[in-house]
């Protein structure tokens, strides 16, 4: 899981999450992951527009950001 962030945030790729939340509940979220630092991953939340931090234990899921922009 942190080597497919650590890419990401190489590469400045937008990615979307499957994410555990505290309370138990799971959401989809699209992110630009900006650093890991230890267990943590910093990113600005594009689904919330701002900046978060989450456990990277509670990351179910990561994929690509599919870009809504026609090629």
């Amino acid at each position: 899981m942190v080597k497919e962030l650590q890419r990401a945030i190489d590469h400045q790729q937008h990615i979307q999450i499957i994410y555990l939340g505290r309370e138990g509940q799971t959401t989809m979220r699209t992110l630009r992951p900006m650093e890991v630092t230890g267990d943590r991953l910093k990113a600005y939340c594009l689904t919330r527009k701002a900046p978060r931090v989450f456990v990277i234990d509670n990351i179910l899921a990561v994929a690509p950001a599919v870009s809504s922009r026609a090629v």
